[in-house]
């Protein structure tokens, strides 16, 4: 089974054993840091902030992924999350509304490096995990993820009634130095980066025009932006439909969550083998499709139907996500994965936010079922857009073997390392990060991703 064989690889399981206990840290300050900001504050707004300050560094998505192409990408991500390992135990100092500021400088801080470790990844594990296996790689990750918001909000809310906002976060910055940790045992080899010859702005803008004018990349980037918006727009009416659809008490989005947040591991652990069945489109079309149905029905005031619903939901958003990340790392060139990743992310999740207000206006002036039938027909469109635009698979193709020809030269000798993918997986190294599993109900990107560290 190629799941074992990723888990037999020491490089991969070293990985993932990194994304578990980060995204076990992350997903709990990131509930508990809203929870925080309202019981100091009293604010509901303020506490709504919190989000966008990690939302936020997503914007400078370009710039923070040409750092990480000018730098080791391996001692970059271990610094990084030493870093934050240190940065987070200054929250024990909040313990009123007048120091609630240190709250938003950090999670800002947490988010610009979320992204710069987003970037830095894309690059590294080009290197340490073959192209056979980069499927399932990604389903593994998004199932730990998935599985890891399920768990997490709960020890978080528990440690903060018993504790307070402190213990959680000297949590997360544990499971920062169980990252570092995990990054620093990784046997992966890297050449050192070329020296740039042009300037930041002309690095970044190389990241940019390489996914704008790549015949695949552009169109799968595009979709996963309009996944995003179509999911702000659903998650908007979330409420609204358990009221008056389901006529449920609003703590019953939580059933929901759980039964969405099962679909996505589902998605993960089957996501590697129809990968390797359909095409990138394919794969992306059907994501879509299944995520945007899902929403519409959620417009039918049956609880069986609601329940299926949102378990299409869980399946197909995170297929979209990881279809367009694993073609960005897929299908671009080593030296400029970084610029190029942090550029999909910028584009995929900076809507994010402006869709959700966006969807919660639409709310109180139309029927949620029209917005949900909206949302099914604009998906619709989108996946019969990217199935008719699949003339240009043949150039995109043409790129990927130049862009894995350059990735066997920078990585040569780094798979041999690991004795579960030596022999025959030499030469065939793939970029194998894949988004965070995304959530309609709640934009948590680490989650992501996002990801995502």
């Amino acid at each position: 089974m190629t799941v074992r064989k990723v888990l037999g690889d020491r490089d991969a399981a070293t990985y993932l054993g990194g994304v578990l206990v980060s995204g076990f840290g992350d997903s709990a300050m990131l509930l508990v840091a809203g929870i925080w900001v309202k019981t100091l504050t009293g604010s509901s707004s303020l506490a709504a902030a919190v989000t966008f300050c990690v939302w936020a560094p997503a914007l400078a998505g370009p710039v923070l992924g040409t750092l990480a192409d000018r730098v080791r990408r391996r001692s970059l991500l271990i610094w990084t999350n030493a870093a934050l390992a240190v940065l987070l135990p200054v929250l024990l100092a909040v313990r009123s509304g007048r120091e609630a500021w240190l709250l938003f400088v950090v999670l800002a801080v947490v988010g610009a490096a979320s992204v710069l470790s987003d970037a830095a990844e894309a690059g590294l594990v080009t290197a340490a995990v073959p192209v056979d296996l980069r499927g399932d790689f990604n389903g593994l990750r998004m199932t730990v993820n998935e599985a890891m918001k399920l768990l997490a909000p709960l020890v978080g809310a528990g440690l903060f009634l018993r504790y307070g906002g402190g213990a959680v976060a000297v949590l997360d910055a544990v499971t920062f130095v169980l990252a570092a940790a995990a990054f620093a045992m990784l046997r992966t080899r890297e050449l050192p980066p070329v020296p740039p010859a042009e300037g930041w702005r002309e690095q970044a803008a190389e990241g940019i025009r390489c996914l704008r004018d790549h015949p695949l990349l552009r169109p799968l980037v595009t979709v996963g932006a309009v996944a995003m918006v179509l999911s702000g727009l659903s998650s908007s009416a979330i409420y609204e439909m358990t009221e008056a659809g389901l006529h449920r008490p609003p703590a019953f989005v939580a059933v929901l969550y759980v039964v969405q947040g099962a679909g996505s591991i589902v998605a993960g652990v089957v996501a590697g083998a129809v990968m390797r069945r359909l095409p990138e489109r394919v794969f992306a079309a059907v994501g879509l499709l299944l995520f945007t149905t899902g929403a519409a029905l959620r417009a039918v005031p049956s609880l069986p139907v609601v329940l299926v619903a949102t378990l299409a939901i869980g399946v197909g958003l995170p297929w979209v996500i990881v279809a367009a990340f694993t073609a960005v790392q897929q299908r671009t060139a080593p030296e400029l994965v970084g610029r190029v990743a942090a550029t999909a992310s910028t584009v995929i999740f900076g809507p994010t936010a402006l869709a959700a207000a966006l969807g919660a206006g639409l709310v109180a002036l139309v029927d949620f079922r029209l917005q949900l039938a909206a949302v099914g027909v604009l998906g619709l469109l989108a996946a019969w857009l990217l199935l008719l635009r699949g003339g240009g698979e043949g150039s995109a193709d043409a790129g990927s073997v130049r862009a894995e020809g350059l990735a066997d030269a920078v990585s040569v000798g780094s798979v041999s390392a690991s004795p579960a993918v030596g022999g025959s997986a030499q030469g065939e190294h793939g970029v194998l990060r894949p988004a965070d599993a995304v959530e309609d109900h709640q934009p948590d990107l680490r989650d992501p991703r996002p990801q995502q560290r």
